[in-house]
């Protein structure tokens, strides 16, 4: 089936559980939507997105096979977004762009222009089983016209083994529910930590880049 209907067996309380509700709400379809934004808005992890939705399979609230389907289709169709993103105004623009509105950093956009630089193609290819590479590699592929053919299969074939590797551990996981029902009640603890990690992560590098622009003007001015 496409998309199940929620149930309350999932066995989480608290944040996790209201995450484990809106997934299973939203269905294979709507796991799928977040996938799509998730490489037009990199910081939304698909690292804890469909592992999460893997574990909730195992339940019944979610179908494994259509989460691989969807989520696959979502990263093509998101690549082909920045792809084309990078055809129209260029790799420059579009660095320059994307490091305005914050949501991913200048180094994060230039390392994936410097993999596609080095590995050509191919990087489309291996990249999207990269974090922070692979949902910013399509850039540079989109910049210098990459055959969209090509780009289309290798980047159905690269999201379809990270999908499929990210959702099938949270499967495997979810088989070992009646194991896990001990410790579920501090999964919350967890969930805040990772978030607190994650915005002082985010915090520090915006505060090295701003240090980092205001000496290169002060350089430029002393020059």
């Amino acid at each position: 089936m496409i998309a199940a209907s929620a149930t309350d067996d999932h066995g989480f309380t608290g944040l996790t559980g209201f995450a484990a509700d809106v997934l299973s709400a939203l269905g294979n379809v709507g796991v799928g939507a977040l996938v799509f934004l998730e490489v037009l808005i990199p910081p939304i992890p698909s690292e804890v997105i469909l592992p999460f939705a893997g574990y909730l399979s195992q339940s019944g609230d979610l179908d494994l096979g259509w989460l691989i389907v969807f989520s696959t289709l979502a990263s093509v169709l998101g690549a082909l977004v920045m792809y084309g993103v990078g055809a129209w105004i260029g790799l420059e623009r579009a660095i320059r762009w994307l490091a305005w509105t914050r949501l991913v950093s200048r180094t994060d956009l230039e390392r994936g222009a410097e993999w596609f630089a080095r590995h050509g193609r191919w990087s489309v290819l291996f990249g999207r089983l990269i974090p922070g590479v692979r949902s910013l590699i399509s850039l540079p592929a989109g910049a210098a016209r990459m055959p969209l053919i090509v780009f289309c299969l290798f980047t159905a074939i690269g999201s379809a083994v990270w999908n499929t590797l990210l959702i099938g551990a949270g499967a495997a996981l979810g088989t070992q529910h009646e194991q896990l029902d001990h410790v579920l009640q501090y999964l919350d603890w967890v969930v805040y930590g990772a978030i607190a990690i994650a915005l002082a992560v985010l915090v520090a590098r915006r505060i090295r880049e701003a240090r980092a622009g205001r000496g290169e003007v002060d350089a430029g001015a002393a020059d």
